[in-house]
C-alpha cells in the first residue's frame, strides 16, 4: 500500500478543514449550542426525565449522532466531488495509486473531521448538561463506524452529484429527516405502537439508540442488533463504492 500517496491527500483534506474552521468546526457547535438551548429550555421543562435521565443529557447522544452523520456526509462529498468539478480527479486515477488508497484517503479525512467535531460536541454539551458514559469503548467503536460508515456514503453521493444541489439533495431530503424522527430528541417507546413498528424501518434508529445506550444503559434497539445494523450499513456502502470503480460509474470522461 502505498502509504505516501495516502498520507498526502490525506494531509490536502484536513488542511481544507482548517482553511475552513468557521463552516467545519465552529458552526456545527454553535448549531448544536442552540439545540440545547431551544429543546433543553422548551422541552425540558415539560419533559424533565426520560428513562431516569434528565431531557437534557438524554438528547446528548442524538445531537452528538445528528452533526456526525451530517458533517460526514458533507465532509466525504464536498472532498470528492470537487476534483471531479475541477478534473483534478484525473490526475488521481491516472497516478500509481489504488482504488483502495484513494477511498481510504477521502474518507478517512471526512471520518476525522466528523470525529474531531464529536469529541468537541460532547464536550460542549458538558458545559450544558451533566454527562456519564457507561460504556465508553461501545461509544468509540459506534462513533468510529458511524463516522466511517456515512464518509462512505457521502463519498458515493459526491461521486453520483453531478451538480451542487445535488450534493445537498440527499443530506436535506433523506438523511436529516431520518434522523430527526430516529429518535434522537424522544425514545420511540414514546410513540403508539404501530409508530413504534414503522419507526423500526428507519436506519438511523439503531446508530441513536446504540450511542444512547454506550452512554447511559438504555437504549430502544438491542446494542447488539444496533452494532449488526450499523456493520451491514457499513458493508453495503463498501459495496457500491467496489461497484463504482469496477465500473467507472461517473468516473470515466
Amino acid at each position: 500500500m502505498n502509504l505516501y500517496a495516502i498520507r498526502a491527500i490525506y494531509r490536502f483534506e484536513m488542511a481544507r478543514a482548517w482553511r475552513t474552521l468557521t463552516q467545519s468546526i465552529i458552526s456545527p457547535v454553535i448549531s448544536t449550542s442552540l439545540y440545547f438551548v431551544v429543546f433543553g429550555a422548551a422541552i425540558g421543562s415539560r419533559i424533565p426525565e426520560v428513562e431516569g435521565v434528565s431531557y437534557g443529557s438524554f438528547i446528548v447522544p442524538g445531537l452528538m449522532m445528528l452533526s456526525l452523520l451530517t458533517q460526514s456526509l458533507s465532509n466525504a462529498s464536498f472532498g470528492i466531488y470537487f476534483p471531479r468539478f475541477t478534473g483534478t480527479i484525473y490526475e488521481v486515477l491516472s497516478a500509481p495509486v489504488s482504488y483502495l488508497e484513494i477511498v481510504v484517503s477521502y474518507v478517512g479525512a471526512a471520518a476525522t473531521k466528523s470525529l474531531i467535531l464529536g469529541v468537541i460536541i460532547l464536550a460542549t454539551a458538558a458545559l450544558f448538561v451533566p454527562i456519564r458514559i457507561e460504556h465508553p469503548l461501545w461509544m468509540v467503536m459506534f462513533l468510529v463506524l458511524t463516522a466511517v460508515t456515512f464518509s462512505l456514503l457521502g463519498f458515493i453521493i459526491g461521486i453520483w452529484a453531478d451538480g451542487f444541489e445535488k450534493l445537498q439533495l440527499v443530506p436535506l431530503l433523506v438523511v436529516t429527516p431520518l434522523a430527526f424522527l430516529g429518535g434522537t430528541f424522544y425514545s420511540i417507546k414514546m410513540l403508539p405502537p404501530l409508530w413504534q413498528t414503522v419507526t423500526l424501518f428507519n436506519p438511523v434508529v439503531y446508530l441513536v439508540s446504540g450511542f444512547r445506550w454506550s452512554f447511559y444503559g438504555i437504549s430502544d434497539v438491542s446494542p447488539t442488533i444496533s452494532l449488526g445494523m450499523t456493520v451491514l450499513f457499513l458493508l453495503t456502502c463498501i459495496a457500491i463504492v467496489a461497484w463504482i470503480f469496477r465500473t467507472g460509474y461517473r468516473l470515466k470522461p
